[in-house]
């Protein structure tokens, strides 16, 4: 067999990073020769039988040599192949660069071949990033929950974590997922957005950001709301950072993910269950507990349970100021779900009754969206106004009103200030906070 070239088959730079830009079995065209260099380095790492005189570069590279007996490599062309295993061996597979990269906010693993990423609020399909088939990508998910204690198997075939950065994992495996395994990553984001970056990519105006940062100042109840991957987490820090430095703050969160800078801040995360089914300790313990805890400020992640009665209760019995997140798709909706959720606790407490302890804690709902160009949007800042015919009503304060699509395709709309003074300006004003009056006249 006559020796080739591999620089005769991809282009590459010497960047680690970059020798990315082709998939790797561009790179390398023979997948059967390279898949089995991958599998047989790695299975000797688990199997420990490296030899003991060896380190690991040097038996990486010795292996490869072996391998690829009948291919002149050249420097770059090893360098790719050693950065493959390498990112098997001390990273997570072929995700390693993905989970580095800044820009990419979530990776979506659906089978082998079938790698996507966000960014930019925008989903593509990675061509560049493969795995060997379904038990690679098992494997791989196996190697990042194994520090926090979790496994995933076919008795146990379905996880849900926080990575070591923050990040969070979700993965199922068969039988439960029908086409192998699924995995999907919301990326931690190292640092989050602040309010003047909402400002300039237009998330919101500046009068929104204004009357956002009263209200939070005026220890106002409020509830972020919006689909998944709408911003609902980096708004809830946003608005947060707006809380006095003299206050305790408790957050509790199923994966922490706020950064709050306050000096005085107590954060609490949920446990799941252990191989034995125990152990477990849920947003509601925390937040029935964080009740004892002598807090001025409680900021639930997200709520989305039974949970839901015991924000309300706090919200209700003196702990103003409280702020959380819930999926829905508009802000009514989110008032619909939170009733349904007190519902869940199992009390026996009438309709009207749910809706009245709901217009008494929450004051404000605010509404954000992830449009179809990708962009997010607070498309509405809303104040609840009372009961009418049993019916929780809202009223608009601000809102985002779409026109259509321009010509590249970017959503076309504006932002809308009602003629309309809030019920909660004059709880604004009582705080002694007063300067909104060029905002609603008076």
């Amino acid at each position: 067999m006559s020796k080739r070239t591999l620089t005769e088959v991809f282009n590459i730079s010497p960047s680690k990073n970059q020798t990315k830009i082709l998939t790797d079995y561009e790179v390398f065209p023979n997948k059967e020769l390279l898949d089995n260099l991958r599998n047989q380095i790695i299975q000797n790492i688990i199997d420990n039988k490296i030899p003991k005189d060896k380190n690991l570069k040097d038996y990486i590279n010795i292996e490869i040599d072996k391998t690829l007996e009948g291919y002149d490599l050249s420097n770059l062309a090893r360098a790719h192949i050693y950065n493959l295993i390498d990112n098997e061996i001390n990273g997570y597979g072929p995700i390693t660069e993905l989970l580095e990269d800044e820009n990419i906010t979530e990776i979506m693993v659906n089978g082998p071949n079938e790698v996507y990423i966000e960014m930019n609020g925008k989903v593509v399909k990675d061509e560049s990033v493969s795995f060997i088939n379904n038990d690679h990508i098992i494997r791989t998910v196996q190697r990042m929950i194994q520090p926090l204690g979790r496994t995933i198997d076919v008795s146990n075939p379905m996880v849900d974590s926080r990575l070591l950065d923050g990040s969070r994992i979700n993965a199922v495996i068969p039988p439960l997922s029908l086409n192998g395994p699924v995995v999907t990553i919301r990326k931690f984001k190292r640092t989050l957005n602040n309010i003047d970056d909402f400002l300039r990519n237009g998330t919101l105006t500046p009068y929104m950001a204004r009357f956002l940062c009263a209200c939070v100042e005026a220890n106002l109840n409020i509830i972020i709301s919006g689909g998944t991957g709408a911003g609902k987490t980096t708004l809830l820090n946003i608005l947060s950072s707006f809380i006095p430095n003299d206050q305790r703050i408790i957050t509790i969160e199923d994966a922490a993910e706020l950064k709050l800078e306050q000096t005085h801040v107590i954060s609490l995360e949920t446990r799941t269950q252990n191989y034995e089914n125990q152990g477990e300790i849920t947003i509601r313990d925390l937040v029935r507990n964080s009740l004892r805890m002598r807090p001025d400020r409680i900021i639930v992640g997200e709520v989305r349970g039974k949970e839901a009665f015991d924000m309300l209760q706090a919200m209700n019995t003196g702990h103003d100021g409280s702020l959380t997140t819930m999926h829905a798709n508009s802000p009514i909706d989110s008032l619909n779900r939170l009733e349904s959720m007190v519902m869940m606790a199992g009390l026996d407490i009438p309709i009207r009754a749910i809706r009245e302890y709901i217009y008494n804690a929450i004051d404000i709902v605010v509404h954000i969206e992830r449009l179809s160009d990708g962009r997010r949007k607070v498309t509405s800042i809303s104040e609840i106004t009372g009961l009418k015919n049993d019916d929780l009503q809202l009223q608009e304060i601000f809102a985002f009103r779409q026109k259509g699509l321009t010509s590249r395709g970017e959503v076309d709309g504006e932002f809308i200030l009602y003629n309309y003074i809030p019920e909660v300006y004059k709880k604004i004003k009582s705080r002694g906070i007063t300067d909104l009056k060029d905002i609603f006249g008076k």
